[in-house]
């Protein structure tokens, strides 16, 4: 991975895990899912008025000269046909949706953003008017900001020069807004080219307000190639210019602290974002275990071992979802608190979500359990799994725990790797010999096999257990999918 990009990606992620992260969206963001960009958008515009789409550069004054001569009814209705296309949401858009951030800006009119937010289940606040920025949705999980105005009501889209010129008369509250956010959050620019007028005012008031003392901001963009220009000598001159260009642009965007991420091929936009989304998603470790028969542990080892398993993921600064097992719930979940609590800043909101599994109350307990069980683990994108029995209720037999069972299907389904510590015995030691014999299935760094082999040794120490398991989620931490 090139230094700039993890750099990067150090960065975001922590902006992330402090809820100081935003992204701002351009039009290359919703290209992939078929919407047009600003110069396929007006090629007809230009047509009606006898010019040429690949000539033209300054592509809002030709939208007000359409207006001029035509009127703003056409230009009305091309946005109403264009971004009102049946579209499905871009695995991007999945991505970015999934990600722990709670604001968003767009210059895009369509409704990408706010589908692929709702989608991944969140409760989403959207801004297109002034009025809406005076009100604010109850429990909001997002707010999307439109700074150009929203499909919904094409008549006031930002898009011609009136627009633009009139947009800090008619819309300066949202300049405002944007200007709080880039002073106090971390943004990642993605699809965008920075051409827009009202941005470059915006970042120009907050380089003049705080100079050096800037917060760092990140761009995707796309490293000019030979290959974007048809092949022939004449069009060298054509490569070399837009090389020069870009590098300057990038030196440009340098004065408002905004950092070029370059990448060779857009797909290596959506691998970053990928990359993203596991590294917080093994944040979070789900602890899936049950004791009823103590056997050869015996009460106090488990009990000690468990406490000590959840207090060593927390101070490796992870995050632990459980479902108060059986028999050792408490002990995890105790665990975990008090290593919460000794540091002063901390907060257990964050750190541990504890959700016991209801009993009573329903007939289809088996299928709420089962939405629980996918729900907790679908957080996380690593599952620890420990001990797992239960005594049968008519034979008192001791048996292996069908829930646990439940849980790994369910960890394999949502790509939440699997650690399951077989030393432990019970279910745990059955998932363990599932995993170990299949291993490049269910673990996607075959280098880990030697720890997971450890995990599984009876003879190992407790101590020593809980040292190769914190070692595979470091590890797992680090791995680049």
């Amino acid at each position: 991975m090139k230094a700039e990009i993890r750099d990067f990606v150090r960065t975001y992620v922590k902006a992330i895990k402090e809820s100081n992260a935003a992204l701002f969206a351009g039009a290359g963001l919703s290209k992939p899912a078929g919407f047009v960009n600003w110069k396929e958008l007006l090629s007809e515009v230009a047509e009606d008025l006898n010019l040429d789409i690949d000539k033209e550069t300054d592509l809002i004054s030709l939208a007000q000269f359409h207006v001029n001569e035509r009127g703003r009814g056409k230009i009305n209705q091309i946005l109403l046909e264009e971004f009102t296309k049946d579209s499905e949401i871009t695995e991007n858009h999945r991505i970015i949706s999934n990600l722990p951030i709670q604001t968003f800006w767009t210059t895009n009119y369509d409704t990408l953003i706010e589908d692929s937010l709702r989608a991944a289940g969140k409760r989403v606040d959207v801004k297109i008017r002034n009025s809406n920025l005076a009100v604010t949705l109850p429990n909001r999980q997002a707010t999307v900001y439109k700074m150009h105005g929203d499909i919904s009501l094409p008549d006031e889209a930002v898009i011609t020069k009136d627009d633009y010129e009139n947009y800090q008369h008619k819309r300066k509250p949202f300049t405002l807004a944007l200007q709080g956010d880039l002073i106090e959050k971390t943004f990642l620019f993605i699809g965008f080219s920075f051409d827009d007028p009202n941005l470059q005012y915006v970042l120009s008031r907050i380089r003049i307000l705080l100079g050096e003392s800037q917060r760092d901001h990140y761009c995707f963009m796309k490293k000019v190639s030979r290959s974007d220009f048809p092949k022939g000598n004449e069009h060298d001159d054509d490569y070399r210019y837009a090389v020069i260009r870009q590098e300057l642009q990038i030196k440009d965007l340098k004065r408002f602290r905004i950092q070029v991420i370059l990448v060779d091929d857009y797909s290596e936009i959506t691998e970053i974002l990928r990359y993203i989304e596991n590294k917080i998603r093994r944040l979070n470790v789900f602890i899936s275990g049950s004791v009823s028969d103590y056997g050869e542990w015996g009460e106090s080892r488990i009990f000690n071992f468990s406490t000590q398993l959840a207090k060593r993921l927390i101070s490796n600064d992870q995050n632990i979802i459980t479902g108060f097992g059986l028999g050792i719930g408490s002990c995890v979940i105790s665990g975990a608190l008090e290593e919460i609590y000794s540091n002063p800043r901390a907060t257990a909101e964050k750190r541990l979500l504890a959700r016991p599994f209801p009993q009573v109350g329903t007939s289809n307990l088996k299928e709420i359990w089962t939405r629980y069980r996918f729900d907790m683990i679908s957080r996380a994108g690593i599952s620890v799994f420990l001990f797992g029995n239960k005594i049968h209720p008519e034979t008192g037999i001791t048996i292996e725990a069908d829930g646990m069972i439940e849980e790994f299907n369910i960890s394999v389904q949502t790509g939440s790797i699997p650690v399951p510590i077989g030393a432990t015995g019970y279910t745990a030691r059955t998932i363990w010999n599932k995993v170990i014999e299949n291993f490049d299935d269910y673990v996607p760094d075959s280098s880990l096999k030697p720890l997971y082999e450890e995990i599984g040794n009876e003879n190992n120490t407790d101590e020593k257990i809980i040292d190769c398991v914190l070692e595979i989620v470091r590890r797992l931490d680090e791995y680049k999918y």
